[in-house]
């Protein structure tokens, strides 16, 4: 272990003292959350991110540790491990070189060259590898043993060849060279599948494209695979070939003689038949690996934003899921997200259900005192948003468009079945969206992230990679907001340091048997919760209004002690340090450091103690689309428009203009200057303004810019009408509009 902490100091630039400190929490079943807010004198005041790093390079490391023990047991059965095979294994430093050494001696089904070992050739394709310009044939002729299967020279010779090629493709240098070579001047190579075309429009900017393997985008490589899973395209990754025969032949070709022209052959047919092949595949999975990696990234990072964004607070809302036919379903919900009541409503079918549903509207909004409606975007949001705009609320009831993305897939999920079994799917849905208006986490941790819409190509990428990594960011938010106690689900309790779905349900349980929480010293008498869990968790449960004023901040329990001695010094309660920044100046925090708690822990502590269980995530701010645009149609070349960020990807990003449909800001249209990733220029849910390029209803494509001084340059293009003739000739050297060859790939947005 001590050489492994070496390895992730030295890569991540980390002091030892301080990877040790982590390994050996983690060790301890501690919580990535945990050490990053708790135990900042023992790690040197590591964040989240570094902790986490730590983590994976030891995970990848004791991997690498436990495929040694393997690889060496196998060469001890096998009678083949030398001092110096032993010391090559246990030298290498990744799974490739390490998986390079074994392959020689990897148990494999029969293969050309164990054919011609077991005929005896070996001996003459070593003698051909040592080149002393000796004719081959002339050294075939002795192991011609028809009994053993060699009949002829022809035979010989073949034998031989297959296991010089086999030679050097287990060759871990040329390997080593080759996976090199594919990874510098190797490149993608995608054609259409004969009689594909048609099918599969979608991919046409693939049917005869190449690029390099060194340089290709995730979003790219994770479009040709999926083109070549939908059997709409071939897909090759290739070197050039003459380099790749170059480089083997620069190591094994020794001389010009007749043995040397042999080997020559031989190596041709390594990488035709051998090499090349093993390659491709690894080259392949490479490609794969990184491209998820990157994939997963950016939808992690989407999904923090969105889980992070402003929450309206405790407010009585209404919750409305729009619709045309069926009608709008709504909700009235308590300052605690508690259904209260529902209806249903008819604004857009005639005029007299119009008038009804004012009436009604109007009518719950008074007898249930509602301070915000939330209106879903989805089908009727925007006609929804207008009429209620339009029938004379209340000035202090603000009227929301909320994101309803994944709404559906809680209303049909078990954890909706539990909390209204007896409710319609659009009853669950409205609740939904009302509670996302109040508090976004808290909602949005109840349905798969994969449903919320933030992600790019999720159902490409590794899915076990993908769900650790979504699960690690929804804990990360849920631990940095904090919980609150007496009012948190069963889901968000779920993702708190140190929990667990087991101990959530039972924390639900007590408290529906026993009453609220005071103190958060009860939650011990929780079932199954011991110390561990208690240390774990305390830190990030609020109790609101309990008896003890600490109880609902984050300082951890196990540095009350230290705030008794601050309060006892300065002969206070802790409700005065709490309200009172001039007493709280007084505290010289040098006189409380000690060998448990230093100055990071007592810094957070009077950072509570300035405002308790402050929530870090913005201020919550209204925001409107153009009331002119409702539709594609009412979209024009040039217009400036409001947007909400809805997706980030690594080509652009998508914006909600309300139109039923987002339009997308490709990556050349982020900024004024060169922009490489779009997450550097906006995040989900930011408000932009936006200028219209293209709307093209036959694809459904709308073209937006975020450039400040962007001119129009792009033509709208509608349904078909008569087109005047134009009074002007049109400008030379027009810049076409940007082409995105993505978008329509995103079908799982």
């Amino acid at each position: 272990m001590t050489k492994n902490i070496q390895k992730i100091a030295e890569q991540l630039e980390l002091k030892v003292s301080q990877v040790a400190a982590v390994v050996k929490l983690l060790q301890e079943d501690a919580t990535i959350p945990f050490i990053a807010r708790y135990r900042k004198e023992t790690t040197g005041s590591l964040d989240e991110i570094a902790v986490q790093a730590i983590q994976e390079l030891l995970n990848q490391l004791l991997e690498l540790d436990q495929r040694r023990a393997v690889i060496i047991k196998s060469l001890e059965n096998q009678g083949k491990l030398s001092d110096e095979l032993q010391n090559a294994v246990m030298q290498v430093r990744t799974l490739t070189e390490l998986e390079d050494i074994y392959l020689p001696f990897k148990p494999k089904r029969r293969t050309k060259g164990m054919i011609a070992r077991e005929k005896g050739l070996e001996p003459l394709a070593t003698e051909i590898l040592e080149q002393k310009g000796l004719d081959p044939q002339t050294m075939a002729e002795t192991f011609i043993e028809p009994e053993k299967g060699v009949a002829c020279l022809t035979d010989a010779l073949e034998g031989a060849g297959h296991i010089i090629a086999e030679i050097i493709n287990e060759d871990p240098h040329i390997r080593a060279l080759i996976r090199q070579l594919y990874l510098d001047k190797g490149e993608f190579i995608t054609t259409v599948v004969e009689d594909k075309a048609k099918e599969g429009a979608k991919f046409k900017d693939y049917f005869n494209w190449h690029e390099p393997v060194s340089t290709a985008p995730s979003h790219r490589v994770l479009a040709m695979r999926r083109g070549e899973k939908e059997d709409i395209l071939n897909l090759n990754i290739t070197p050039p070939r003459d380099d790749a025969i170059a480089t083997i032949e620069k190591e094994y070709l020794k001389g010009s003689g007749p043995d040397s022209q042999f080997v020559g052959g031989a190596v041709r047919d390594c990488f035709q038949r051998l090499l090349g092949r093993s390659m491709e595949t690894e080259i392949r999975l490479k490609t794969k690996e990184k491209a998820d990696h990157e994939a997963i990234a950016v939808f992690a990072e989407n999904l923090r934003q969105l889980l992070l964004d402003a929450p309206l607070g405790a407010k009585r809302l209404m919750g409305i899921d729009p619709g045309f036919r069926s009608g709008c379903k709504f909700v009235c919900l308590d300052p605690q997200g508690k259904l209260v009541h529902h209806d249903t409503f008819q604004p857009h079918t005639s005029k007299s259900e119009q008038q009804k549903a004012k009436v009604k509207i109007l009518k719950n909004c008074t007898q249930y005192e509602i301070e915000a409606i939330a209106v879903g975007n989805g089908t009727a949001g925007r006609e929804t948003l207008s009429f209620l705009k339009g029938i004379g609320l209340p000035e202090h009831i603000e009227v929301v468009m909320v994101n309803e993305s994944g709404a559906s897939v809680y209303s049909a999920s078990d954890t909706a079945r539990q909390e209204f079994g007896h409710l319609d799917l659009t009853v669950r849905g409205a609740v939904s969206i009302g509670r996302r208006l109040m508090d976004p986490l808290a909602e949005l941790v109840k349905i798969d992230p994969k449903s919320i819409g933030v992600g790019q190509y999720q159902h490409d990428v590794d899915q076990g990679v993908l769900k650790k990594q979504l699960d690690l960011v929804v804990g990360s938010c849920v631990n940095m907001v904090g919980v609150d106690l007496n009012r948190a689900s069963m889901e968000l309790l779920t993702y708190v340091s140190g929990l667990g779905p087991g101990l959530a349900k039972n924390i639900i349980a007590h408290r529906d048997q026993n009453g609220p929480f005071t103190f958060r010293k009860q939650l011990k008498d929780v079932k199954r919760l011991g110390p561990k869990a208690f240390e774990q968790s305390a830190g990030f449960l609020r109790i609101t209004d309990g008896a003890n004023p600490l109880d609902a901040s984050a300082v951890h329990p196990e540095s009350y002690a230290v705030v008794d001695a601050i309060k006892k010094d300065l002969d206070c309660t802790v409700e005065d340090l709490l309200g009172n920044a001039e007493l709280r100046k007084k505290i010289n925090l040098s006189n409380y450091v000690s060998d448990k708690i230093g100055l990071p822990t007592l810094q957070d502590i009077m950072a509570e103690l300035e405002k308790p269980g402050r929530d870090p995530r913005k201020k919550f701010e209204t925001f409107e689309f153009a009331e002119s645009v409702n539709k594609p149609e009412d979209l024009s070349m040039g217009m400036r428009i409001p947007g909400i960020i809805t997706n980030i990807t690594a080509f652009g990003a998508f914006v909600d203009i309300g139109v039923h449909q987002d339009g997308l800001v490709h990556i050349s249209e982020m900024a004024d200057q060169y922009v490489k990733n779009p997450a550097e220029i906006v995040k989900v849910h930011q408000k932009v303004m936006v200028t219209v390029l293209e709307v093209d209803t036959a694809r459904g494509r709308i073209g937006l810019s975020l450039k400040s001084t962007r001119p129009p340059q792009a033509k709208t293009k509608v349904k078909p009408k008569p087109k005047p003739k134009p009074t002007k000739k049109p400008a030379k050297n027009k810049k076409q509009p940007f082409h995105n060859p993505f978008a329509e790939l995103l079908k799982d947005r």
